[in-house]
């Protein structure tokens, strides 16, 4: 009988990360896709630059599927089998799932680290917690800039078409506290209760120049945007998607022509440095397609984490209020966080966000409308 096997040296033995990610429906599996080959390329990146302290870096992956309490239960899983710290999670469209409040509640109880990559409800957590850093920037940030965007644009009327979740109502509010004082208007519509086509009436009615989507992609987003672009009494207005929709492959493959000229956030500078050039270059061959902004949160989530984890040594004990002793280069720029007023998580004050569309001329080409 053979003996046991002795267990790896602890030289041998890998460092674990708990990614979770949106990967099937009603979950947007096409942004966790993007995620996930983010936080992959970055965990071979790293494994090729050495380890962390000469052990490999794993990932082990769980699809949360847009369910909060499918995550929670992942994020225990993880913890019981041993992962230094958590990252990931995007928010999703769908109406009813604002999965990352879930996942940062739950590591918090638990007192392990998660970096949030994607989300960006200011709440994330209901009290400040040591444990949760996000790098997205925080909705009231970014959506504060998209409404400076459609002031300069000449918009201030505008209709928001929205389905009931805490994030779409979030930025209802973010965008009618900045746009009222500057003499803007916004007139919700609540799309639980009316059809694509009666967004075009409201539309007429109310004498709106822009159409902000704070609904679910596909649809009815995708219903939506034919309804207005077909009515010709509606020529002259604005569509805009603030969440990030039109970023996507498939949005330009159900729309087509129709889907370009709506302008949305991205978080990207406008010119890419060395490391984020290389990563967009192996993201795209990956990916057999242009890397969205979420691919390169993905990366930017494990850099950081790999950062962390060398300077606390692994383990998951030792990595308590990481956060404010980080400063590394991302693909986006240099990441420090701080603690802005109003936000109860460690935040990467800020990311670069830019407003931008697809162009009409080119739908596959991104045109860059207005930076923050």
């Amino acid at each position: 009988m053979n003996a046991p096997s002795a267990p790896p040296p602890e030289a041998e033995r890998a460092v674990r990360i708990g990614a979770l990610v949106p990967l099937t429906r009603p979950g947007w599996a096409e942004a966790g896709r993007h995620l996930l080959a983010g936080l992959e390329l970055a965990v071979r990146d790293v494994n090729d630059g050495g380890g962390i302290a000469g052990r490999p870096l794993e990932l082990v992956v769980r699809d949360t599927a847009a369910d909060p309490h499918r995550a929670a239960a992942a994020v225990d899983e993880l913890a019981r089998l041993g992962v230094a710290a958590l990252a990931g999670e995007y928010h999703s469209v769908v109406a009813r799932a604002v999965v990352a409040r879930a996942v940062a509640a739950r590591a918090d109880a638990l007192g392990l680290p998660f970096l949030c990559s994607s989300a960006v409800l200011d709440a994330l957590t209901e009290q400040p917690t040591p444990w949760v850093a996000r790098l997205a920037p925080a909705q009231s940030h970014g959506w504060r800039i998209y409404a400076d965007f459609l002031l300069g644009a000449g918009h201030s009327r505008i209709v928001v078409a929205a389905e009931p979740s805490v994030y779409w109502a979030s930025g209802s509010r973010i965008l009618r506290d900045h746009l009222a004082p500057r003499g803007g208007t916004v007139i919700e519509l609540d799309m639980s209760a009316l059809a694509p086509t009666a967004v075009c009436d409201a539309l007429v009615d109310h004498r709106a120049t822009a159409l902000l989507l704070l609904v679910g992609h596909p649809e009815p987003a995708v219903s939506i945007v034919r309804s207005v672009r077909r009515d010709r009494r509606l020529a002259e207005v604005m569509i805009g998607a603030p969440a990030g929709q039109p970023e996507f492959t498939r949005w330009a493959t159900l729309l087509g022509d129709d889907g370009a000229a709506v302008p949305f956030l991205r978080y990207l500078p406008e010119c890419l440095g060395p490391l984020g050039a290389r990563v967009e270059a192996v993201l795209r061959e990956r990916l057999a397609e242009a890397p969205s902004f979420v691919a390169f949160e993905g990366y930017d989530t494990v850099v950081v984490l790999a950062d962390v984890l060398r300077s606390h040594g692994g383990g998951r004990a030792r990595t308590a209020e990481p956060w404010p002793c980080v400063a590394v280069e991302g693909t986006r720029g240099r990441i420090r966080f701080s603690r802005p007023p109003g936000i109860s998580v460690r935040q990467w004050a800020w990311p670069p966000v830019q407003v931008v569309d697809r162009d009409p001329a080119n739908p596959d080409r991104f045109r860059i409308l207005h930076t923050g």
